[in-house]
C-alpha cells in the first residue's frame, strides 16, 4: 500500500520549505568609514597650505601648517594641528552612536587649556567617508556669546578626507577658513609636534 501511495505523492509539488536565509549585515556607516580612513593615517604627519583667502587669516597663510594624526583608536583620533611654532590646537574627532563629533582642544604652551576651548559639535546628517560637517553645537554657542564671539554661533566646521587631501573647514556668514594637508607626501618621523 505504501508504494502505490509514494509513486502517486511523486507528482504531487513538495512542500516549500526554505532554510532560513543569512541577513547581510548593514554596510558600515559613512561615519565609520570616515573614522577607519582617519586611523589609517595615525602616526603620519602632514604639511598643509591655506587655500581660502580670507584677510584675517593672512599671518596664518605665512606659516608653515603641521598636522599629526595620533592617539587614535576605532572610536576617536586626535589631530594636532601646528602653525609654525604654535602647537596650541589640537582636533579630537570621536565616532558617536548617532554619526561624528568634532571638537577643538586648545592649550597654552603650559599645557592649561584655554578658556576659549573644547567648541565644535556633532553632524546632522549621516555625511559620507569623505566628508563629515559638524555645526556649532549648544556648548559652543553659549562658550561663543559668552566669550564675546557671538558671529561664531552660526559655525559649520568640515573635515574632508580623500586619499590626496586631508581639509580642514570652517564656514559661517562673511567667514571661510579652508586649509588642505597633501597626504600623497608624510613628513618626517612619528615623533611629537
Amino acid at each position: 500500500m505504501l508504494i502505490p501511495f509514494l509513486i502517486a505523492c511523486a507528482s504531487c509539488s513538495p512542500a516549500t520549505v526554505q532554510a532560513p536565509v543569512a541577513e547581510a549585515p548593514p554596510p558600515p556607516a559613512a561615519a565609520d568609514l570616515f573614522i577607519g580612513q582617519l586611523a589609517d593615517l595615525c602616526g603620519m604627519r602632514f604639511e598643509g597650505k591655506l587655500v581660502s583667502s580670507d584677510d584675517v587669516d593672512a599671518d596664518m597663510a605665512s606659516q608653515r601648517l603641521e598636522m599629526h594624526v595620533r592617539d587614535c583608536s576605532p572610536q576617536e583620533v586626535r589631530i594636532p594641528f601646528k602653525v609654525g611654532e604654535d602647537k596650541s590646537r589640537t582636533w579630537i574627532v570621536t565616532r558617536t552612536a548617532d554619526g561624528v563629533r568634532l571638537k577643538h582642544d586648545h592649550r597654552h604652551a603650559d599645557g592649561v587649556e584655554d578658556e576659549l576651548s573644547q567648541y565644535g559639535g556633532d553632524t546632522a546628517s549621516a555625511g559620507t567617508a569623505e566628508r563629515q560637517e559638524f555645526p556649532a553645537d549648544a556648548f559652543s554657542r553659549s562658550l561663543f556669546e559668552t566669550k564675546g564671539n557671538p558671529a561664531s554661533v552660526a559655525n559649520v566646521w568640515a573635515i574632508e578626507l580623500t586619499e590626496m587631501v586631508f581639509a580642514y573647514e570652517l564656514k559661517r556668514p562673511q567667514r571661510f577658513f579652508r586649509v588642505e594637508f597633501d597626504l600623497t607626501k608624510p613628513i618626517g618621523g612619528a615623533g611629537e609636534n
